[in-house]
């Protein structure tokens, strides 16, 4: 997962795109990047918080009505540097290009790219490969005035030769500014406006919650396969390059959207409310006592607010997270590691001592994190620790974008829940199930047929998906991984690190 921002107005751009990724932190932490254009391109990219890369002086040289921005969060390529993006080309007009997702065919597409279209790529990223077949379908149509329907051509070309998920905006030196999605809109893309006297300036990005504290408003989700193409007189072109049915991820409501943001129509908020609430019959049957049910800062507080009224048992907040702390995979050696999640994840023990506690987390990926907090509640006096998970086992890799890349570091694909349960050391442990998750995300948009639920029950929507290119992806990840010295857990202790804000 990744969040990338475009803008196009009549005043220079940097300040909406700059507050924008603030706002879309939380879907990325490892590097930032903004472009603009005004006669030139303006380019600031680094590894490093959005505040951290980007400082006055940069800032003011970001010129232009126009622009791209991203945060990443590393699932294909590495962490390097020179992997942040956006990313670059000179031919044609000039281009930069930031992606949400994940291409599985990546690896066949860069070598195409390499010993046919003779194309140089100077990272492993996907999105490098994404921006490429872009540029090189809107190159062969050698457009003398670029029309927006050479623009919907080059998108067809990446719809036809592109497989996965992909969410991008792109900039065209001198022409405009495009978004494209997926013909599965597996990952979020949203489309906004705003007054600008007589005029209407635009915004497209991954969530709709970096929108109103810019002053935008929300105007829809771009449909599967759409793109759209704004041009230099901010004149907004829109096309179906290609017709798709939409399957959007269901573990951007489990856990990576903002809890404000609006998601093919239905809030995030709204959904995980309703989360919770299924999982209250469950818990009722089992019999267990409950004195309080506390949430696991921050994305599970919604779950545990409608699993609490449903089960007439009080909501309270019992762990305080330190917004402060860095993420705790880079720390070297493991006790340094699991001290440092004591000071990220705190107990306040008044809501502890002497109590049975349910404790809500939205997903349980590998265990590790979800021991040393029961750990933590029992330190703290907790009676008994009852924990549950507001979304299904996780039981398969996830090929668009999220870093699961292989079953042997998902606990529950070689688990029961009683296994799980006792590596955890809860007194009792409760699982959401996938027909309750679906309808908690279905019941906010009827006309939402279907939903990415592969890291659940295998069914992944794009028809590239077996269990040899799952493995395939997941073998070349931790290639990465090794190379930079990042074993399993750490890289897992790093995915339940990352803070919504």
């Amino acid at each position: 997962m990744c969040g990338i921002i475009a803008v196009s107005g009549f005043r220079d751009a940097i300040q909406d795109l700059y507050d924008g990724l603030i706002v879309l932190q939380h879907r990325g932490q490892d590097a930032a990047g903004i472009v603009t254009f005004d006669d030139q391109f303006h380019l600031k990219k680094a590894n490093g918080m959005v505040r951290d890369v980007f400082h006055a002086q940069s800032l003011s040289r970001l010129r232009g009505p126009m622009g791209i921005g991203h945060v990443r969060y590393p699932t294909a390529g590495c962490s390097s540097e020179f992997e942040a993006q956006p990313f670059f080309v000179n031919s044609p007009f000039g281009i930069a290009l930031a992606h949400n997702g994940n291409l599985t065919n990546s690896k066949a597409l860069a070598h195409e790219l390499l010993h046919s279209d003779f194309r140089h790529l100077n990272t492993t990223s996907d999105s490098e490969v994404l921006l490429n077949v872009f540029a090189l379908a809107l190159q062969r149509q050698r457009p003398i005035k670029l029309k927006p329907e050479h623009v919907f051509r080059a998108v067809r070309t990446v719809h036809r030769r592109c497989q996965g998920s992909y969410s991008a905006v792109a900039l065209i030196g001198g022409q405009g500014v495009l978004a494209f999605r997926d013909p599965f809109g597996i990952r979020p893309l949203a489309f906004g406006k705003r007054k600008y006297g007589m005029k209407e300036e635009y915004i497209l990005c991954s969530e709709s919650t970096c929108m109103k504290p810019l002053g935008y408003e929300f105007v829809r989700d771009l449909r599967p396969g759409e793109a759209i193409f704004i041009d230099t007189k901010n004149r907004v072109h829109s096309r179906i390059c290609k017709k798709g049915e939409l399957s959007p991820c269901a573990f951007e409501w489990v856990y990576l959207a903002a809890p404000d943001s609006v998601i093919d129509d239905v809030s995030v908020y709204k959904a995980r409310l309703r989360m919770g609430e299924s999982l209250a019959k469950q818990i009722k049957a089992s019999g267990i006592q409950i004195d309080s049910v506390i949430p696991i800062p921050d994305s599970s507080r919604a779950a545990a607010a409608g699993l609490a009224d449903k089960l007439k048992v009080r909501y309270r907040e019992g762990f305080v997270k330190n917004r402060y702390i860095g993420r705790t995979f880079i720390m070297p050696g493991q006790a340094i590691r699991q001290r440092s999640l004591h000071f990220k994840i705190h107990p306040i023990e008044l809501e502890f001592i002497g109590n049975n506690v349910l404790l809500v987390d939205d997903s349980i990926v590998r265990g590790n994190t979800s021991r040393k907090i029961v750990e933590m509640a029992r330190e703290a006096g907790a009676k008994k620790v009852f924990f549950t998970a507001a979304s299904p086992p996780i039981t398969g890799p996830c090929p668009y974008g999220v870093d699961i890349p292989t079953t042997d570091e998902l606990i529950a694909s070689h688990h029961t829940t009683e296994d799980i349960r006792k590596m955890i050391g809860a007194d009792a442990l409760f699982y959401a199930k996938t027909e309750d998750m679906v309808k908690a995300i279905r019941t906010g948009n009827r006309r939402l047929q279907h939903l990415c639920t592969g890291c659940f029950n295998g069914r992944y929507p794009t028809p590239e998906i077996t269990k040899k290119l799952l493995l395939e992806l997941g073998t070349s990840r931790n290639v990465i991984r090794s190379e930079q010295n990042l074993s399993s857990d750490e890289e897992g202790e790093a995915y339940k690190a990352m803070t919504l804000i």
